[in-house]
């Protein structure tokens, strides 16, 4: 499998270097040269394969024979090992709960391929390896849990402060052993910046090996495409497909690009977001604008950069599509997100989290106008990870899975810096 970037088409690497590198010295993002077309059978009869198959079956064909077919069934086995359950609200309005993971949030699909890959590639490597990772809340717990006990690879997660919920920070900092948190007084935005300067840096380079867990990295977003395959599968009527995909960094949403250009027969894509609206102004004006993120309650969404626009931008100008053909947007405030997660309980007896409630609302709006549509949320993260605005907008108080409760006794360690690339330098190489 051969990679470029998005910012130099002639900038080729193999995957090995794609992954472990994270991002390429002209920062932009690796792209895969060429996507398979998998085979309508193949399509046609998804509901005859297993989760695991369907993933193995993908990854062979992107890698084309990279790694031993061993190997690779090995590392998909291994991390595809929970379900993806499709919960249907009404006969065209479906959710994809993608929370059934170790930290219960859709990340661990990425986290988990990505951790026993990089692991694979690492073994022949004489020094330890470094994981740069900024989160807004759910990647850093799915890569803490994705990477823990990894031999020879240490994580360093990058959060701000006072910007994830209680529960989220626990998973970031209580697992000790390889895995690292740093507290940045700053937004995601600052953490992004700060994990990408680190990956800029020549000198740096030098003295430790990095690599990126963020969805910059190719790793992340290749078995993020299976469950779009999974949700496709368990669809008795699977005319008019559209998925919804509550959005922060955009790399969900660019899995979902991925399976359609593999042949997964998707009609549209719904980008839903919440008051950080780059995206769907963007759909609106043509003016890519970004700007300082705000915070929400669906934090995790908290993006006023999305890195993987340059991925999204790229395959749509170099396919010749226009991306408004494939792809709607829609915004909304945390006051009607609020008011979602009522409704959902309310209606349909789901307790849903905030990121799913935006996802609701933009489904919901789409559906007005398309109605023949099948239209599945993407249920990207288990509501008691936000159980003090879920507990508040129902009126009682929800269960929390047991993986969940054991955290909230164990203490914080995390490390408190500025929002400056200097801090995070000096904390690396010391």
């Amino acid at each position: 499998m051969k990679l470029y970037s998005t910012n130099n088409k002639n900038n080729i690497v193999e995957l090995k270097e794609a992954v472990m590198k994270g991002l390429p010295e002209d920062n932009g993002l690796y792209m895969p040269t060429h996507f398979p077309n998998l085979p309508t059978e193949f399509i046609k009869n998804l509901k005859q394969y297993s989760f695991q198959e369907i993933a193995f079956f993908i990854t062979s064909k992107l890698f084309q024979s990279y790694l031993p077919e061993e190997k690779l069934k090995e590392i998909i086995y291994e991390a595809v090992n929970f379900p993806a359950p499709i919960v249907s609200l009404e006969k065209q309005l479906h959710i994809l709960e993608l929370f059934h993971g170790p930290s219960l949030a859709f990340k661990d699909f990425g986290a988990r391929f990505m951790a026993k890959l990089m692991g694979h590639f690492n073994q022949s490597e004489a020094s330890d390896l470094t994981i740069l990772v900024a989160t807004s809340g759910d990647t850093g717990g799915a890569v803490a849990y994705g990477f823990l006990d990894t031999p020879g690879i240490n994580v360093v997660i990058l959060y701000p402060s006072g910007k994830v919920s209680p529960l989220q920070e626990k998973q970031l900092t209580t697992l000790g052993k390889n895995i690292q948190a740093l507290e940045v007084n700053g937004t995601f935005d600052d953490c992004q910046s700060m994990v990408k300067s680190a990956f800029l840096d020549e000198e740096l380079r030098k003295e430790i090996r990095i690599s990126s867990a963020n969805s910059i990295n190719i790793a992340r977003l290749i078995p993020q495409s299976f469950y779009y395959f999974e949700a496709f599968k368990q669809l008795d009527d699977s005319s008019n497909v559209v998925f919804c995909v509550p959005s922060g960094n955009f790399g969900n949403l660019t899995a979902g690009i991925f399976a359609k250009e593999m042949g997964l027969p998707i009609k549209h894509f719904i980008a839903a977001t919440n008051a950080n609206d780059v995206i769907p102004e963007y759909l609106k004006s043509g003016k890519y604008e970004p700007k300082p993120s705000v915070r929400t309650i669906s934090n995790a969404m908290d993006v006023g950069n999305p890195s993987n626009f340059a991925r999204m931008d790229d395959y749509y100008c170099s396919t010749g599509n226009i991306i408004n053909e494939h792809l709607k947007g829609y915004s909304f405030d945390d006051s009607t997100t609020k008011q979602a997660i009522k409704e959902v309980f309310n209606k349909y007896n789901y307790t849903i989290d905030p990121h799913g409630a935006v996802g609701y609302l933009a489904a919901k709006a789409h559906l007005q106008t398309n109605p023949e549509d099948n239209v599945i949320i993407l249920e990207t993260a288990h509501y008691s990870k936000f159980k003090e605005t879920v507990d508040t907008e129902l009126g009682f108080n929800t269960e929390i899975p047991e993986r969940l409760k054991v955290l909230q006794s164990r203490d914080k360690k995390s490390t408190a810096i500025e929002a400056s690339y200097s801090e995070l330098k000096n904390f690396l190489t010391k």
